[in-house]
């Protein structure tokens, strides 16, 4: 990546991400493809992203996709480490504490967590606000931009966002991967108070006011959004971009390893389950568990035919959910957080792609970035969650079936209808390729409402685009 362009582009967005390769997990895989595809469609990027991410997974390999051209600005944060912030958080390790964690232990970890939700609104990432907004300004005044796109969570990246939309006149385009209310909720380690809930509120009011548009990863999310703007007196009109897949990725990585493909036929082959992406309280494994040991308990050749394959960063409450598959005869195989290449590699290989949404309030807006990759690799599909988003999109491809969570007994016959099939079913092609979900294609709905946020005061942004050295003297003070 090169500090400067070689020319000046027609349009330049600054895209505010806290998320950033070489950060790794979904929510970096969405900023990243759009930075990648954006340049096609008329719009170059420049990148405002921290130098210090205190994240808990890295992948260095989606740094690949970001186009040379690209104008990359690191500013510090004043956060911790993300070890030392994991070893206080709520749900960062054993369901049962072990013996020489004793109760004084445990009651300053809950101290100063409680101090640290308390103290750092809307985040903890909130500490790269100061550096972010003095490296935004500066950046704002060396190169001339006609926009300001910003992702969260963090939604403290929103404050920072809305901050230099404020100071420089650009129109902010706000990026909600997932929404601020249900983020929050099912954070294991926030434990917001009253008074938390009212701070974040009004900040969340303030930035949909300054927002000329705003987007959802869901069509329920961008209701409930648009219906936020209206409350806070706001005009951004609110749209839905899916998360997707990069058919380039699937092309690049169209060969899996061959000890991981699953090629047994007959009436003794085996059956691979893999679930790939974070276990904890909003996509709970224990449905599937617990339709695996019905499964055992009455046909345990049956459960013994089973591959469950784990890929992804887990509670630890959800890790011990799995430890009860070691009763069984079923095979687990656990890895940890993994690169985006062997993500693929571990659905291509899958007989059945294993999706998870828990049966809890507003899940039904939800819908997890992996549906897509898992939809374009053709495999039969098994979803267990509540009626919402994620079962409307899966209407329209056959190979896919979803249960409730509580229908264990459901699941434990998918089952073993699955291990009845003659025939194996790894094979591309059982369903078409949604086209509609590809990256490029969502990148474009994106450039055209740049555009079109753009189009009636280009002059306006013009004249206003370069930052007074006296802001980036505030800011720096």
């Amino acid at each position: 990546m090169k500090s400067h362009p070689e020319q000046n582009p027609i349009r330049r967005v600054l895209v505010v991400a806290y998320v950033f390769p070489p950060s790794g997990g979904a929510g970096v895989q969405r900023v990243t493809k759009f930075v990648k595809y954006l340049p096609e469609f008329g719009w170059d990027c420049s990148v405002l992203t921290v130098a210090n991410p205190s994240v808990p997974v890295f992948d260095e390999t989606l740094s690949d996709d970001v186009p040379e051209s690209t104008v990359v600005r690191l500013a510090k944060t004043l956060e911790p480490g993300y070890a030392l912030k994991n070893s206080v958080s709520a749900g960062n390790g054993d369901a049962k504490p072990a013996m020489w964690q004793g109760k004084l232990k445990q009651s300053l970890k809950s101290v100063v967590r409680t101090a640290g939700n308390a103290i750092l609104q809307p985040d903890a990432q909130v500490l790269w606000y100061p550096g972010a907004v003095k490296e935004g300004l500066r950046l704002l005044s060396e190169l001339k931009h006609d926009a300001i796109f910003v992702t969260a969570p963090p939604f403290s990246s929103f404050v920072t966002g809305a901050a230099l939309s404020r100071r420089s006149g650009l129109p902010l385009i706000v990026d909600y991967r997932d929404e601020w209310g249900i983020s929050n909720q099912f954070q294991e380690n926030r434990q917001k108070s009253p008074l938390s809930h009212r701070l974040q509120g009004r900040m969340q009011r303030n930035v949909l006011r300054q927002a000329a548009a705003a987007i959802a990863t869901t069509r329920r999310s961008a209701a409930s959004i648009q219906e936020a703007v209206e409350r806070a007196g706001g005009t951004a009109n609110v749209s839905c971009i899916y998360n997707g897949y990069d058919s380039a990725d699937l092309t690049s990585h169209s060969t899996a390893q061959e000890s991981d493909v699953n090629q047994s036929n007959g009436p003794d082959r085996k059956v691979r389950l893999a679930y790939v992406g974070t276990l904890w309280n909003l996509t709970s494994i224990e449905p599937i568990v617990a339709a695996i040991e019905k499964l055992a308990a009455t046909m345990p050749e049956k459960a013994g035919r089973i591959e469950l394959v784990v890929a992804g960063r887990r509670t630890g409450a959800q890790e011990h959910v799995i430890d009860r598959l070691g009763q069984t005869p079923c095979r687990v195989i656990r890895e940890g957080y993994v690169e985006h290449q062997r993500a693929i590699e571990i659905m291509r290989a899958a007989d059945v792609q294993c999706l998870l949404l828990s049966d809890v309030a507003e899940a039904g807006r939800v819908v997890p970035a992996k549906t897509f990759e898992y939809l374009a690799m053709g495999r039969r599909i098994l979803f267990v969650g509540p009626e919402g988003e994620v079962r409307e999109i899966l209407t329209d491809f056959p190979q896919a079936e979803s249960f409730l969570p509580s229908d264990v007994a459901g699941i434990a016959e998918y089952l073993s209808r699955r291990l009845d099939s003659s025939q194996v079913e790894c094979e591309d092609g059982l369903f078409a390729t949604p086209e509609r979900f590809e990256r490029r294609t969502l990148t474009k709905r994106l450039a055209n409402m740049l555009t079109q946020v753009c189009s009636n005061s280009v002059e306006n942004i013009t004249a206003k685009v370069a930052v007074p050295s006296c802001e980036v003297a505030e800011a720096t003070a």
